[in-house]
């Protein structure tokens, strides 16, 4: 038998490296090595929520992205109307749908009032629509817009250096105005919509009603 030449023993070391890796990077991501890291623990009920939900993500909010693999979001930090800190870790416990956007932002201004409606309807001591406003000058303009356009159910939220958007963007969650996520009472994503719903509409109600657990 011919001995392997040293071309071929280099080509066997180089695949048994790489192999090696491959193990290396199983070990530390679980099985399947470069699969993606499954949902936090705190998420799991998420995750099976989630596969609830896919099947109502139809008509007006077929745009929204159900969370394949439910991870817990960033403590996300805002103002509200009398200038003190919130974390989104305060609506622990409840459902949340929470909203970015802007006055200069032409479809965020005209779903406004339907998650005015949305609020009025479903609004409770387990859900809330919340809307952080994301204007970075002239910060009396969005309290202004709100006020001549009527929205009185949705609690007022601020955030003038944009961090919140940032955040969002940094783990792929937000790519424009508007972004909207629904997030489970542990803080876990349940979806997200880039761009603006209708979200006072029939297949509006009956995702978040599902998210709640109505039926």
């Amino acid at each position: 038998m011919t001995a392997p030449s040293e071309t071929t023993r280099r080509l066997v070391m180089a695949v048994s490296a790489l192999a090696g890796v491959a193990v290396g990077l199983a070990a530390v991501y679980g099985i399947g090595g470069l699969q993606r890291n499954p949902a936090d623990a705190a998420c799991r009920p998420a995750a099976e929520l989630a596969r609830r939900l896919a099947p109502l993500a139809r008509g007006e909010v077929a745009g929204v992205s159900i969370a394949a693999a439910p991870n817990r979001l960033p403590d996300l930090a805002f103002t509200d109307a009398s200038g003190k800190t919130r974390q989104l870790s305060e609506w622990r416990g409840r459902t949340v749908l929470l909203n970015l956007w802007a006055t200069w932002c032409v479809p965020c201004r005209k779903e406004m009032p339907a998650l005015d409606a949305l609020q009025a309807k479903l609004g409770s001591d387990t859900f809330e629509v919340v809307t952080v406003n994301i204007d970075t000058r002239n910060l009396d303009k969005p309290k202004t817009w709100l006020a001549d356009a009527g929205i009185k159910q949705l609690g007022y939220y601020g955030d003038p250096s944009a961090k919140v958007f940032q955040d969002l963007k940094a783990i792929g969650k937000a790519t424009g105005m508007p972004t909207t996520l629904l997030i489970d009472p542990q803080g876990c994503e349940l979806g997200v919509l880039a761009g603006p719903a209708e979200w006072a509409s029939e297949d509006a109600v009956k995702l978040v009603s599902a998210a709640l657990g109505r039926s």
